[in-house]
């Protein structure tokens, strides 16, 4: 950014809704404090109004743009003292820089006002619009500098009276309970109308007269803070025009903390490589430039550097320690010198060709036992020179720095590395991040003047039409509605940034399927918005039809990008993200996520290598948020080390770590050019609400495969895990929070249109990484998002079944209880039922406690038989183990199918059983609860009869016996000795069953 350009912050203060009463008559005159970076801006005073409205917008300063994101604004609702003699106190708003938007960008947020001690009384919210604008700053002259300092210092006094005013106000806030009517001495406003009345005219006498736009909102006298020396240094950096070091705010500075070469790697071990940096090289004699180049030889391990005419090097290449066999280094330079050849052809005259030869200028040997050791933060080695031995060409030299390091090393990631396959773009570590999903709402209103048909054509009496909408590869379309009528329909689609230049909006009629025109929305310039307050603006297009049709009518629509909305890019159950769309809506990090994926044992081969023996070449992927991270690719090993640690912000507890293995298939071309593919190995989930917090998991994990002919083990994965989280309060209020946006529930959208949503956001994101350099491949990325849980597959189904069997099972072991206790299969149990039946009759309101005292005390001895390593894919549970291999050909077959008719004939048989039970369990359970409608219906009049006169008659009993009576009575009976007891159902079970249902009515 240019050192010239100044960035003015604007805070729009709109309005603010749903207010606390604070001058005793129902109502308040509420005006609005805002402070930033050292200045304070007031607003005018609404009064009697508990929803006021202002419009008003605040200009403010930014004095350091580089720390704009570590400044925080503050919104104080503040009731005028002149209309009200109660606390002033409205509520308060504190948003971080790191949300301000530039100008263009800005939407209307609504944030809940915020209480300033326990005592305090709030409720409401209040809209705001916050945006930055960059422009050009005008040389400022030396006399407004002197004035600016005479201003402070007159306003240094006032400031410590408001402080001292505020700091009192503060204090009897908290002292005083609610009251009708506080005393007038505890009435301290922050700060009082007639004091700011009397600073602006002050600082008007002293100062020259503002601009017209600054009358409305002239700055007040703020309070001193602890960061008051910050600013004052931050304006002595901008006064003296000195450029200021970057300052990073705090959950920045976390996140930058855990970065890939920032990390203390105190998960992963330290794995020793010895690194080669070759800078450039120096020749004795002035001969004609030729490419050189350096060649590095470690016993079995060879490598050259790139050839290079007058420039440097400058390459960094790291071997792993543990595969050298050699105690030595040895670095030489080569020249290419070019030399012609005369090659004799028979008696016929001689022909010269031009030969390309390596001539050998020297090298250098280096003992790798007195290599030195570095750890950083150390500084890097510096490069030396070395004279290169060599008879035929001395003088020669070359700088070379050789060191011991580990993978902490900042130079590791650019550098050569033999574990990976050198520089192969497809080998190395990466970091991705998915793109940024909206939600596009688009709303059809109607349309009008259309241009239907031609002269040629027959007219129809009453088309149909109906609105097509196409954004990318999205394509919706409304309902047929006849012409001149209104759809008022919504077609929500998923927009990624950066967004798709045009939504095609087209109007076809359905009688003659033929375009009756189309109009063209910029996304890019769509209304932003972030909650259902505001509704976006209703535009009218022109449609554009044929060549011969210019104007063939106009479309009223509606269209915004939905900020308050979490697009879902992956399965609900396994989701690692929640944060809305829009910036504004950003929450601060709850803590961190460190990962440390060590390694991998016992992988079994996945391919050939030379038609002779398998191999794997295997990588780690792991996703959470919108962070995607690729390890890099340990070539041809089963027990590959990767070491890799890396950090996520953590912004939910109740979210999912997906960690994928896979093998490597892209690094190798096939014939064609094309790259293969890359095959999977195994996968793992890790639910962060299941870790301890600030504790290391280190586990190893099994990695299973699902193939078609069944589950398979692939080996097992070792990763260390810690989830670190510095407030417990935070953590525990997140529980309480609902999971999605606001959005989520206010404009909730249906089941069917979130499936499709998020399976076309998952094909987004698969398209945008596989467009990366080097990309990540589809198969990856659907492998990780699980874009086929939507599929039918009958090893789900089941699996499914099996898990209801085993929620219900707790109410059948609880039934099996009773059926014992009624049945006096253990006597001693059932006398203390009948002791317990007693005293819960005599003694009621003891029930509650003691149902909640017995969960504490079971809890808490289960606490002690706890999970104590994270949870992974469950084999038994998923239901791989006794599943058949039709059924998993089954799962594997895409849409639509390929496999034999004969085959799709014996499975759609298989479902049409299965759907056969299903539906007379369906008719089962609705059968009772016809039964229960009918018996008051009077449809079976002699058994509604007979159930009139047992209500009457229990109603005269239950009016003479007491309900204490009743229900030691009924107990008593349930739970009767099995001599008294008969071996046929009960007469109101017999009753019950004998009344009709509407199952006699279905064909």
């Amino acid at each position: 950014m240019a050192e010239n350009c100044t960035r003015k912050l604007i805070v729009e203060i709109c309005n603010a809704k749903n207010l606390m009463p604070k001058d005793g008559q129902g109502t308040a005159s509420a005006y609005a404090i805002v402070d930033f970076d050292g200045q304070r801006r007031r607003t005018k005073t609404k009064f009697r109004d508990l929803n006021p409205v202002w419009d008003e917008k605040l200009e403010f300063l930014v004095h350091d743009i580089e720390s704009m994101a570590a400044e925080m604004l503050e919104i104080n609702l503040y009731n005028d003292k002149k209309m009200g003699k109660r606390s002033t106190f409205l509520g308060k708003v504190k948003l971080a820089g790191s949300v301000f938007v530039k100008a263009g960008e800005e939407t209307l947020v609504y944030y809940p006002l915020e209480k300033r001690s326990v005592f305090s009384q709030i409720k409401g919210e209040i809209g705001v619009k916050v945006f930055y604008v960059d422009e050009e700053a005008p040389p400022a002259p030396a006399e407004p500098a002197a004035e600016q300092k005479a201003e402070t210092a007159e306003e240094k006094p006032k400031e410590e009276e408001d402080k001292k005013e505020e700091n009192v106000e503060e204090k009897k806030e908290e002292e005083e309970k609610p009251k009708e009517e506080p005393p007038k001495e505890e009435e301290k406003p922050n700060p009082p109308p007639a004091e700011a009345s009397k600073s602006e005219d002050t600082t008007a006498a002293a100062t020259p007269p503002p601009p017209p736009t600054e009358v409305e909102n002239p700055p007040i006298a703020h309070k001193e803070e602890a960061s008051s020396t910050k600013v004052v240094a931050t304006k002595s950096k901008v006064e003296t025009g000195k450029s200021s070091q970057l300052v990073i705010n705090e959950l920045e500075l976390r996140s930058l903390s855990g970065d890939h070469n920032r990390i203390a790697y105190d998960l992963v071990n330290r794995m020793p490589f010895l690194y080669v940096r070759v800078v450039k090289a120096k020749r004795a004699n002035k001969e004609p430039a030729c490419p050189l180049h350096a060649k590095l030889v470690i016993g079995t391990h060879s490598i050259k550097t790139k050839s290079q005419i007058d420039k440097d090097w400058d390459q960094v290449f790291a071997f792993d320690k543990e595969g050298l066999n050699s105690s030595s280094l040895e670095v030489s330079v080569w020249a290419e010198e070019e030399k012609k050849e005369e090659q004799k052809e028979g008696d016929a005259a001689t022909t010269a060709t031009t030969v390309v030869v390596d001539n050998c200028l020297g090298s250098v040997s280096f003992d790798l036992q007195e290599v030195p050791k570095r750890v950083p933060p150390d500084s890097p080695l510096a490069p030396q020179w070395y004279s290169l031995e060599s008879e035929k060409s001395p003088g020669n030299d070359v700088m070379v720095s050789v060191w011991v390091g580990t993978q902490a090393d900042e130079a590791f990631q650019e550098a050569w590395q033999s574990d990976s396959g050198g520089l192969i773009p497809e080998t190395r570590a990466k970091v991705y991040l998915s793109p940024k999903l909206w939600y596009l709402r688009l709303t059809v209103i109607q349309t009008q003047d259309l241009q239907l048909g031609s002269v040629s054509e027959p007219k129809v009496r009453s088309p149909e039409l109906y609105v097509k909408a196409q954004l990318g590869a999205q394509l919706f379309k409304t309902s047929r509605t006849p012409v001149g009528s209104a759809w008022n329909e919504d077609l929500v689609f998923v927009a990624a940034e950066p967004f798709e230049p045009f939504l095609v909006v087209m109007v076809e009629d359905w009688s003659n399927g033929q375009l009756v025109g189309q109009a063209k929305i910029h996304v890019p310039s769509l209304e932003r918005r972030t909650d259902d307050k505001t509704e976006p603006k209703s535009r009218w297009f022109n449609l554009v039809g044929a060549e011969n049709k210019p104007y063939a009518g106009r479309i009223h629509v509606k269209a915004c990008l939905e900020g308050g909305y979490h697009v879902l890019d992956e399965a609900a159950h396994v989701t690692s993200d929640v944060q809305a769309a829009a910036k504004q809506l950003a929450k601060p990090p709850i803590g961190l996520l460190d990962v440390g994926i060590r390694g991998a044992s016992n992988l079994l081969p996945v391919k050939t290598k030379d038609g002779t023996r398998g191999t794997t070449d295997a990588y780690v992927v792991a996703k959470y948020g919108q962070k995607w991270i690729r390890t890099r690719t340990i070539l041809d090993r089963f027990n590959p080390r990767w070491n890799e640690q890396y950090t996520w912000d953590v912004y939910d507890p109740c979210t999912v770590l997906t960690i994928g293995v896979f093998d490597n298939g892209r690094y190798k071309r096939d014939e064609t050019g094309k790259p293969g593919r890359d095959l999977r190995i195994g996968k793992i989930r890790v639910r962060l609400s299941t870790l301890d917090t600030n504790k290391v998991y280190l586990n190893s994990y099994m990695l299973t495969v699902l193939l078609p002919n069944g589950a398979k083990k692939m080996g097992e994965i070792e990763i260390a895990v810690r989830f670190s989280c510095s407030s417990w309060l935070s953590l525990i209020q997140a529980y309480g929070t609902p999971l999605l946006p606001r959005m989520h529930y206010l404009r909730p959208l249906g089941p069917a249109q979130q499936d499709i949503l998020r399976q076309t956001a998952m094909h987004i994101v698969t398209a945008r990484l596989a467009r990366s350099e080097p990309p990540l491949g589809q198969e990856v990325v659907q492998f990780m998002l699980d874009t086929d849980t939507h599929v039918w597959s009958m090893r789900k189904s089941k699996a499914n079944w099996f898990r209801v069997v085993g929620c219900l099972s707790h109410a059948a072991i609880l039934a099996r209880w009773l059926d014992g206790i009624s049945t006096w299969a253990h006597p001693p149990t059932t006398i203390l039922v009948h002791v317990l039946l007693i005293a819960v009759v005599m003694c009621p309101q003891l029930v509650l406690s003691t149902i909640f005292m017995y969960a504490f005390l079971i809890l808490a001895l289960r606490f002690r038989y706890r999970m104590r390593v994270p949870h992974n894919v469950d084999l038994r549970l998923s239901y791989v183990d006794a599943v058949g291999p039709d059924e998993l050909d089954e799962e594997f077959d895409g849409l639509p199918t390929t496999r034999s008719p004969n085959t799709v004939r014996f499975r759609y048989d298989r479902l049409r059983a299965l759907a056969s039970r299903a539906q007379t369990l369906l008719g089962d359970v609705a059968a009772q609860g016809e039964r229960l409608e009918a018996l008051f219906n009077w449809k079976d009049p002699r058994a509604t009869g007979i159930f009139v006169v047992v209500c009457l008659f229990a109603s005269l009993l239950f009016y003479v016996v007491p309900f204490k009576v009743f229900v030691l009575g009924s107990g008593f009976y349930y739970i009767r000795h099995p001599r008294f007891r008969g071996d046929m159902p009960s007469a109101p079970l017999n009753f019950f069953r004998r009344l009709p249902s509407l199952s006699d009515q279905i064909m």
